[in-house]
């Protein structure tokens, strides 16, 4: 700014007026062929994006905003036009169709979310505390726990399976019958499928589980769903409300509950870096009606006793070659790639903002936040406050005269 002002004074001190002017237009010469060629790129390349997002924002239609309706601006055919950020957002928008039908599902694209941000840790929660490192011949497995605030304790653990494939994983975990029948998971007695559909492959559960002698047995009503992503299986399997089903007093019915897997190939420890080997992440929660420190001490004691009958069962699994079922539903998946992440959070986003702009206060007025157009007088009068203020050399006082009399009027005080 010093430097501006000195090359200023400086041309204002020519001895000739033909010279200020001159060495004014000069010094100036350089501001004025950005804005030309700014000018020149809008007019040419005309984005159909940016006229919409001015309309959206400032209220008016194309012809009121800034006058750039689409029969106002020239085009030249040389200059490719601007498509990206228009593909971009019909395929946001498309996604929060696809999004609103996924919510009529009881398992939607929210739980997967939630799975691969704890997949991934970037869910914001608690630091997860080393539990367990237990081996057997053909399987590994670890364990961790973390308590968040009003909410049951949290346990997540992994388990690779020597010589196993992410699919024959993912059809042994879904399937009941063979859970019920070989016993390797032998708290479940009873289970019934209440609904089930096979375009996505959602499915809702019934089920019964035994527990110990001191306590009455536990009721789920489960919802189930599988994401494929490039390969790696995600299922969501959670606690949905169900009206089918009456609540009884025996068995006691647990209403919050996530049991969720990520099921994917990982090398071996054998073969050489191949992926002949399968990682089973599992996150876990529930409120089982039970003391918090009580549920922990025996989950923490029969944990390894249960997961070690995990591997038998699978080996039998693999042997008898076949679903239990024909046509099994863990076969069908909802398969995405990599962007449907980033285009799902944006559709949910732009849900949100949708939202809040179409809602009204009790008076009738809009509640919406202030779009880009609206809020250009303020960005460019906090601009002129900083510039003017960094111009004067007068000291602190005179620069938080300024500021306090902008904040004034970009921020106005409200009247009770």
């Amino acid at each position: 700014m010093a430097w501006v002002l000195n090359s200023i004074m400086e041309i204002l001190n020519r001895p000739n007026t033909w010279r200020i002017v001159s060495d004014l237009l000069l010094f100036v010469s350089p501001i004025w062929l950005a804005v030309f060629i700014g000018l020149l790129v809008g007019w040419t390349w005309k984005p159909d994006w940016a006229v919409e997002f001015l309309n959206r924002n400032g209220g008016g239609s194309e012809k009121k905003v800034l006058g750039l309706g689409p029969e106002t601006l020239p085009t030249w055919r040389f200059l490719p036009k601007c498509d990206f950020w228009k593909q971009r957002e019909e395929k946001t928008e498309s996604r929060l169709e696809e999004d609103k039908n996924d919510r009529k599902l009881a398992v939607t694209g929210a739980d997967f979310l939630h799975l691969y941000r704890l997949v991934e840790e970037t869910d914001e929660g608690p630091t997860w505390q080393h539990m367990m490192d237990r081996s057997l011949p053909n399987m590994s497995y670890q364990a961790w726990r973390r308590e968040p605030e009003n909410s049951p304790t949290q346990y997540r653990s992994s388990t690779i399976f020597e010589n196993a494939t992410p699919e024959q994983v993912r059809d042994f975990f879904w399937d009941d019958e063979f859970r019920i029948s070989n016993k390797w998971d032998d708290m479940l007695i009873h289970y019934q499928i209440l609904e089930e559909c096979r375009t996505t492959g959602t499915m809702i559960v019934h089920w019964v589980r035994k527990f110990p002698f001191f306590c009455s047995d536990r009721e789920y009503i489960i919802g189930r769903r599988i994401w494929n992503l490039e390969g790696t299986y995600y299922c969501v399997t959670k606690a949905v409300p169900c009206s089918a089903i009456q609540r009884r007093n025996k068995p006691r019915r647990v209403d919050v509950y996530f049991s969720s897997w990520c099921i994917r190939a990982v090398e071996s420890r054998r073969s050489g870096g191949q992926k002949t080997a399968c990682e089973v992440m599992l996150f876990h929660y529930e409120d089982m009606g039970i003391p918090k420190e009580i549920a922990k001490l025996g989950i923490r004691q029969g944990m390894w006793g249960c997961v070690k009958r995990i591997e038998p069962g699978l080996r039998a699994y693999q042997l008898a070659c076949l679903p239990s079922r024909p046509d099994p539903l863990s076969q069908i998946n909802t398969k995405i790639k990599q962007d449907y992440i980033t285009t799902f959070e944006n559709a949910r986003y732009l849900e949100e903002d949708v939202m809040t702009e179409g809602s009204e206060s009790e008076d009738g007025e809009s509640k919406g936040k202030a779009g880009p157009v609206q809020k250009l007088p303020k960005i460019l009068l906090i601009g002129g406050a900083m510039v003017l203020a960094c111009s004067l050399d007068q000291g602190l006082l005179t620069k938080a005269v300024i500021f306090g009399v902008a904040r004034r009027f970009v921020w106005p005080r409200k009247r009770v």
